[in-house]
């Protein structure tokens, strides 16, 4: 029985599918997992073509080729950990990404790699040159391929819908590590980071994804079965309880910034806040998503996808989904380094 996974990732919809493959694959085995990321030297993305690095800006360039890795794996991360499977992870540069797959599952110890295929056929002469091919042909580990699920709206709307609940529960992580890593080091963890924290919980999450829940994915739903009108129900008092929540939050983060609340106060309620928000995102990708899948027509998932599309809102100046792209990859890569 396989006992460690490694499951290498990217930055495409198909990867997102993959690790809630592998994450539940690793759960019924009661495994860990290794989520690796390779990426070829400033040249393309793990499986797929990236722009050439003279075509970008540098802050840009910075943000594809080196804290992208970091969010990618962030997200994996919390992914596995919202199943209860233990997890790490690691990266690394190399012109060769199947061989830096097969040098990680190496290092880590692991006994199975747990790959995607992304070609649309389950042929394997249509995966003649392709990294997962190499991985195959080249490995002296057991490889399991994880074929990609037909292309439909519907699979696209989820994978960014499990994005953004990834993206959230990553930044929860990311300011508990950094809490963590302040009292073990006996010094006060960094106030504009934290306020950053806030701010992208503050507007991220409760002014424009749960709201797009309420508004597409759960009234579709609504309007196609009862079945779960109850669970709805009680997910949609969870976005009010949201709501105040996080002004509670902010008001601690305030008075610890000024010397009014202890470190051991400020930690319990990001504490409570996180588990509030996993079993919130557990429920809606166990019970919400599934049902959806059985009961929405092409034409409501068409309608979900284009709202969740794009986190463009004229609240926010400038365009949103960059400048919470930045404002995340800052978090999570000044609070948990990766992994070599």
């Amino acid at each position: 029985m396989y006992r460690h996974l490694l499951v290498p990732i990217d930055d495409t919809d198909l990867s997102i599918e993959t690790v809630s493959r592998a994450v539940e694959f690793a759960r019924t085995l009661d495994a860990r997992i290794t989520f690796f990321h390779a990426q070829p030297d400033h040249a393309a993305s793990l499986f797929c073509t990236a722009e050439a690095p003279g075509c970008i800006a540098p802050a840009e360039f910075t943000y594809v080729y080196e804290n992208r890795t970091r969010e990618l794996l962030a997200k994996a991360e919390s992914a596995a950990r919202a199943q209860g499977v233990p997890c790490d992870s690691g990266s690394s540069v190399n012109d060769s990404p199947y061989q830096a797959i097969l040098a990680a599952a190496r290092d880590a110890g692991c006994d199975l790699i747990f790959v995607a295929s992304h070609c649309k056929s389950g042929s394997i002469g249509t995966m003649l040159g392709s990294q997962t091919l190499k991985v195959l042909m080249h490995s002296d580990i057991p490889v399991l391929v994880s074929a990609p699920s037909k292309s439909s709206l519907s699979a696209q709307a989820i994978a960014i819908i499990r994005d953004e609940h990834r993206s959230l529960a990553a930044v929860l992580h990311a300011w508990l590590y950094l809490i963590q890593t302040a009292e073990e080091h006996g010094h006060a963890p960094d106030n504009e980071l934290m306020q950053s924290i806030m701010r992208y919980i503050q507007t991220f999450p409760a002014t424009l994804h749960h709201p797009k829940e309420n508004e597409y994915l759960f009234r579709k739903l609504r309007e196609r079965t009862s079945e779960v009108n109850a669970e709805l129900d009680e997910l949609e008092r969870q976005h009010q309880r949201d709501t105040q929540l996080i002004m509670e939050l902010a008001v601690i983060v305030d008075k610890y910034a000024a010397g009014e609340s202890s470190l051991d106060s400020l930690k319990n309620a990001v504490d409570q806040y996180a588990k509030f928000m996993w079993e919130h995102l557990g429920r809606e990708e166990g019970v919400i998503i599934p049902a959806a899948q059985r009961h929405l027509t092409e034409a409501d998932w068409n309608e979900i996808k284009n709202a969740f599309c794009g986190n463009h809102d004229p609240r926010f100046s400038g365009n949103t989904e960059t400048e919470f792209k930045h404002l995340f990859s800052r978090i999570v890569n000044l609070t948990a380094p990766i992994a070599s």
